[in-house]
């Protein structure tokens, strides 16, 4: 059944399950003290590194950084999507997963359902296909191509190869009983509906005279098909289109097939098509994927860096497959956690990994990997020295500008340190000039990636699939963020007291400006008061109308009023559960990184820094806008609705939105 999960039922099923349970009906767990610890299951280590908290209901490995609650182990550790994670703990529970029509979805990657009728009749495409290629009249091209590309009949069983007979009608007849079957091909992309020239066949078959690759997900089913051709037709090659169950962004060929002959696979190879994947497990090489018809992308990288801690791309040698590298890199820069690692390999000219493993054999095309893969390290600044030659005081310059923003990007300190350090060596500019071009680059980022003022907030009801997806801030401002610059407290005091275990007001702040000061080692203000929400989620019940400060074109702010939010609208909310509403994101492993950091001062003084904190964000947006309000006066007439903001907030009467006193 389609339709959202409802957040609610998500929040419950969390409660009712145990990660220690789930962890341990996959991995061997052993007690440690008040905590469990394993060797990772998500990178080769020897020394086990891996901890599940009972008490926090996290998972945590401090040698790869894999972190997160049930939820989030399931879908890393069984490489499954949101939704199918959600049925397999529910399954678990004992608990049907309920389903909301509508809702508000901006992610641009369609959900996927579970028990789509797409799949069984898929599966019967194949092997129809896959019993063409046995027993069919008019097999001999294929199999004389299949043989001719040096595949055994072992291969072929394994990948599920096909033959699609000439002739427009043959697996439509094989398959369509009845219109409602005709219209369920055509949503699997199995049958080509001709509504606009009526002179021409209503609906044929997709696939013709072509030898059939099935592709398939991460649980092993047929979502589409790859299809070669083996007469004049065109294109040479033909993939299924969109469907329900099929984003071609999403999946990657050969994966599942890379999987089951290897669980224990170190390093993934990235290739260019479907022959080449073959013709690689052909000669003993199975980790090779491929992807179809797109260029390689984060959301590629994010499920191989799931399963191994190293890939590899294979392209050819041309323009076309430096291209091709190029924008790989630019995807695994975000992934690039520490001890995870991107190598490039390129070919001779003129061959590609089919043609070249066969002619070289295994050992060889081994060798080569070996001696010639490059570092993504490597490859990045020799790329960026062609285009901006570091020989000239010009090109020193114009490296820089091309290579900071670049790997700002990198998630890993360590790597991203030693990065910066190579560029410093390269162009000779201090580690000073390469951090002051930091700040202007995370506020591009957010800017152009950040969401949109809204797309967390509370009023939105339960936070739909979007949110566990592809929201990328930029990822130092949480490790060493500066402090806010603007205003700063007159004479350092606080304008709330506790008396009787209840807050309340002793006065206004004064605020006054400030010169803006260099990073250090202090915490934001917005990541203050998300740490805190996390440890002390009653708090959010004392901070009237979170919007206020929605306006603010920031994802912290966006997030702090988001989790504000859902904690007003359902108190009863742990830490767990409000990560999962972001997880496999910035967001989400932002959450997650503060949730682990213990708050070492006295919970009266944590209070009234929280609040201290909330007013500090409110007076901050009020300043804004009257900046902007005052600003627009000076270039044209305001409306009377802007014009009554004004007011208010140049009145010193006007109260901000601040956070309620207990008990008022």
């Amino acid at each position: 059944m389609a339709g959202l999960i409802p957040q609610s039922f998500i929040d419950d099923l969390l409660n009712r399950t145990d990660i220690v349970d789930v962890v341990a009906s996959r991995i061997q767990l052993k007690k440690a003290g008040k905590n469990y610890t394993a060797c990772c299951p998500f990178h080769k280590e020897k020394t086990p590194s891996f901890s599940v908290s009972p008490d926090k209901q996290f998972y945590y490995c401090f040698g790869c950084g894999a972190g997160g609650n049930a939820l989030g182990f399931v879908m890393d550790h069984d490489q499954l999507d949101f939704p199918q994670a959600v049925e397999d703990l529910a399954k678990r529970a004992g608990m049907e997963v309920p389903r909301e029509e509508g809702g508000r979805n901006s992610s641009n990657k369609p959900r996927q359902p579970t028990d789509s009728p797409l799949y069984p009749l898929l599966t019967a495409a194949a092997e129809y296909y896959r019993q063409a290629l046995k027993s069919h009249p008019q097999r001999k091209a294929a199999v004389d191509y299949l043989k001719g590309r040096g595949l055994s009949g072992e291969i072929a069983r394994d990948f599920g190869l096909g033959f699609a007979p000439p002739g427009w009608d043959n697996l439509h007849k094989h398959l369509a009983s009845d219109s409602l079957q005709q219209k369920a091909m055509i949503d699997a992309g199995l049958l080509v509906e001709n509504a606009d020239n009526p002179e021409k066949i209503k609906r044929y078959d997709r696939f013709r005279d072509r030898v059939i690759f099935p592709i398939r997900d991460s649980r092993g089913r047929v979502i589409a098909f790859g299809g070669r051709v083996l007469g004049d037709d065109k294109p040479k090659y033909l993939n299924s289109p969109e469907t329900p169950v099929f984003h071609k962004g999403q999946e990657l060929y050969g994966l599942f097939e890379a999987r089951k002959s290897n669980r224990d696979l170190d390093e993934i190879m990235v290739v260019e098509g479907y022959m080449d994947v073959i013709a690689l497990a052909q000669q003993g090489l199975r980790n090779a994927v491929a992807t179809l018809g797109t260029a390689t992308s984060e959301e590629h990288l994010k499920r191989l860096f799931r399963i191994v801690p190293s890939v590899l791309f294979c392209f050819d040698g041309d323009a076309a497959g430096r291209n091709a590298a190029w924008r790989a890199l630019e995807a695994t820069l975000p992934s690039l956690q520490d001890g995870r690692r991107a190598r490039f390999l390129f070919l001779p000219e003129g061959e590609d990994p089919d043609t070249l493993v066969r002619s070289e054999g295994t050992d060889a095309f081994r060798a080569r990997i070996n001696q010639q893969a490059q570092p993504l390290a490597d490859y990045f600044f020799q790329q960026l020295s062609e285009e901006a030659d570091p020989r000239s005081l010009e090109g020193k310059a114009h490296l820089m500008t091309l290579a900071a923003p670049l790997i700002d990007k990198i998630p890993g300190n360590n790597l991203r340190t030693l990065m910066r350090q190579r560029l410093t060596e390269i162009t000779g500019l201090s580690g000073e000039a390469l951090s002051q071009m930091a700040p202007a680059t995370k506020s591009s980022a957010h800017s152009s990636t950040g969401p949109a003022p809204g797309d967390y907030h509370p009023d939105h009801g339960e936070i739909p699939d979007s949110a566990y997806y592809d929201v990328a801030p930029s990822h130092n401002e949480y490790e060493n963020p500066a402090p806010t610059a603007g205003f700063e407290r007159s004479k350092g005091k606080s304008n709330w007291k506790k008396e009787g275990g209840k807050w309340s007001k002793k006065g206004r702040d004064d605020f006054t400006p400030r010169a803006p000061r260099t990073a250090v080692s202090v915490e934001s203000p917005h990541l203050s008061a998300l740490r805190t929400l996390l440890h002390h989620p009653e708090l959010a019940q004392n901070v009237e109308d979170v919007s206020h400060f929605a306006a603010e074109d920031d994802t912290y702010a966006q997030l702090l009023v988001a989790l504000l939010g859902a904690l007003q609208k359902n108190p009863k909310l742990r830490a767990l559960q409000l990560i999962a509403r972001w997880h496999g994101t910035e967001q989400g492993r932002l959450l997650r990184a503060l949730a682990e950091k213990e708050w070492l001062i006295s919970a009266d003084n944590l209070e009234q820094q929280f609040f201290d904190t909330i007013t500090s964000l409110v007076a901050r947006q009020r300043e804004r806008s009257l900046e902007h309000l005052i600003n627009k006066a000076r270039q044209s007439e305001l409306s009377a609705e802007e014009k009554n903001q004004l007011r208010n907030l140049l009145s010193r009467n006007a109260s901000p939105v601040i956070p309620s006193p207990t008990g008022a």
